[in-house]
């Protein structure tokens, strides 16, 4: 299928009395099984394919508001007034690309019922009510129709004179059409807006298969009228096993959704700063002598409360964004052990040659002096080698964080700094990502993290993930969920000789983001 799926086991463990322990029995014997990674993937290369269903009859599109427990009515009314929700419904509904064409939107008849006179039939739109009663008559009014069930309407529109004229078909309700196809084998994608206050309601809608549906895009939360909401559009990821279907690769899913959806994917929030900075950014000299196309002051913001922002349009190394993380929880800063491990990230700057080039000649190889693991954990402590054992040295930062998340989440000092002026001259490299600050509110935890330096091709892709990572761990340890990383970039690069790899990337049609899921085993 379509999308990675994350699984995190024993994640507690890495931040409980343990891990105040020494080095030496933190890492790396008590790492490797921290981290079970499930990963499962639709295709080994970028033109994956789903497969959908095939003619004749007409594919189609959900939209509906619903609470968490999938409650969408009361007394056959909506329970809830949010003009934002309304104008979102208006305008998904009745944009088309083709402006020779029109959409359709599939009721029950109560549903119809329910419209106020003045606004039915809903303007611009084929209305297409289900009914069965005979004594239903529409005859006089345009732009209306009738079937007897949502099987006979998808025929309908699926032929002359409907099949060229009608570019997308979206049901919007009520309870009883709703629950035939929220996750109908036609269903090529659900546009929900997903109410976070309890509200009471009589008519519940089935809950969206996970199996079969994944995120596209998820706004951030909004408040309306005493009620917290967002936007989130699912698209199908998997076929009908059961019937015969139509292969369709990636770059359909730019047709299938409507425009504006299709590029709310947070993907294209990368790809665009890099298309940016190629097409208007400066050309700047740098210290490897390759020459820099960059841009000043850039900001990305990642919902992570359902799914999470591992980069689809080129591959991330995942498994050294975990073990990578891990390294720098433990407080080590010897790159020997990632090397045993198979990640060979620090390779180039813990060198003999690297580390007498830069004046660090008594420095042993592998040792990266006092970087990001040590200022987490050992902030001001004299940096002797990676071998010394610094149990109590220094200030424990991600301590201090966790601990101010548990017992004072108003704390507006949640914060965690690599970037040590003292120690910078006996670091195999300074921090680029060197600052994060933490935040708390609504059960939910955010992350901003500022990076001066970042090398758009290579590095941000990694940087993305790994502090989505330290934000999912930490929510996960202090009993909140993930709420948003937001990646604040002072000077944004790309180097001139990723440009034609960049522009080749660009040209990759975006997947869903993975979805994470953090568990703990029975050992943890």
């Amino acid at each position: 299928m379509s999308y990675v799926l994350l699984i995190f086991s024993q994640l507690p463990s890495v931040f409980n009395s343990q891990a105040l322990l020494p080095l030496s029995q933190r890492w790396p014997s008590s790492l490797p099984s921290i981290f079970k990674v499930s990963v499962s993937t639709m295709s080994n290369n970028l033109n994956g394919h789903v497969t959908l269903p095939s003619e004749p009859q007409r594919a189609y599109q959900v939209v509906v508001a619903a609470t968490k427990e999938m409650g969408i009515g009361k007394d056959g009314k909506l329970p809830w007034t949010l003009p934002t929700d309304l104008k979102f419904f208006k305008d998904l509904t009745l944009t088309t690309s083709d402006s020779s064409k029109k959409n359709a939107v599939v009721m029950g008849r109560k549903t119809w019922e329910s419209i106020p006179t003045k606004y039915r039939p809903l303007s611009g739109r084929l209305n297409v009510v289900l009914t069965r009663s005979s004594g239903f008559d529409i005859a006089n009014t345009e732009n209306v129709v009738t079937c007897r069930s949502i099987d006979s309407a998808l025929d309908l529109l699926a032929g002359p004179p409907y099949r060229l004229s009608i570019e997308k078909v979206f049901v919007i309700g009520g309870g009883e059409v709703l629950r035939d196809s929220l996750n109908g084998a036609r269903c090529e994608a659900i546009h929900l807006t997903e109410i976070d206050t309890s509200v009471e309601c009589d008519t519940f809608v089935p809950e969206i298969d996970a199996s079969v549906y994944q995120p596209w895009c998820s706004s951030l939360p909004v408040c309306e009228n005493g009620l917290r909401f967002s936007f989130t559009t699912y698209v199908r990821v998997k076929s009908d096993e059961s019937k015969e279907g139509l292969q369709v690769d990636w770059r359909k899913f730019s047709s299938i959704l409507p425009k504006k959806v299709f590029e709310r994917h947070e993907e294209f929030l990368y790809l665009n700063m890099v298309n940016e900075i190629i097409s208007n950014g400066n050309v700047k000299n740098d210290r490897t002598g390759t020459g820099t196309l960059s841009k000043f002051g850039c900001q990305m913001t990642f919902n992570l409360r359902r799914s999470f922002p591992l980069l689809t349009t080129k591959r991330v190394f995942w498994r050294g964004v975990v073990e990578e993380l891990l390294w720098f929880i433990s407080g080590s800063t010897n790159a020997k052990l990632l090397q045993e491990k198979g990640i060979h990230i620090w390779d180039g700057n813990a060198s003999r040659e690297y580390l007498d080039g830069i004046g660090l000649t008594e420095r042993e190889e592998g040792d990266l002096g006092p970087v990001y693991g040590f200022q987490w954990r050992h902030f001001g402590a004299k940096y002797t080698d990676m071998h010394a054992d610094y149990t109590g040295q220094g200030f424990d930062q991600l301590s201090d964080v966790i601990n101010k998340i548990k017992n004072n989440p108003d704390d507006r000092r949640i914060i965690m700094s690599a970037w040590n002026p003292s120690d910078l001259k006996a670091m195999a490299l300074p921090p680029c990502h060197m600052f994060a600050q933490f935040y708390v509110a609504n059960g939910e935890l955010s992350c901003q993290m500022y990076q001066r330096s970042a090398d758009m091709g290579l590095g941000v892709p990694f940087n993305i993930a790994s502090y989505s990572l330290l934000t999912c761990i930490l929510a996960h340890v202090c009993d909140l969920v993930p709420g948003d990383f937001i990646h604040v970039i002072g000077d944004a690069h790309v180097y001139k000789n990723h440009v034609r790899p960049l522009q080749e990337q660009l040209e990759n049609p975006p997947k869903p983001f993975p979805v994470s899921i953090l568990y703990e085993t029975a050992d943890s």
